[in-house]
């Protein structure tokens, strides 16, 4: 369930209401008891856990210097971009 941030437009005080997204809006200040706006908020920051995220899509990979892929074939393995020329 979200996070609802109001503010009274007598008293200008601001709150907020933790309620379902189906659940009608506040309408009274709980302070004064005047009408409150509904404030656009910037929701909530984006949480990345578990194995990575960066580990697994965006980490730059080492890339095996030529020749060591251990074949010994003139012209490197073939099968490898470490191919010499």
């Amino acid at each position: 369930m979200p996070t609802y941030e109001y503010e009274c437009q007598k008293c200008k005080v601001k709150f907020e209401k933790f309620q379902n997204m189906k659940d009608a809006p506040v309408e009274k200040c709980p302070d004064c008891g005047g009408k409150v706006d509904r404030l656009i908020g910037g929701g909530s920051g984006i949480l990345f856990k578990g194995s990575g995220f960066y580990q697994t899509d965006y980490k730059n990979k080492t890339t095996p210097k030529p020749g060591s892929c251990g074949k010994d074939k003139p012209g490197g393995c073939g099968s490898c971009p470490h191919s010499k020329d």
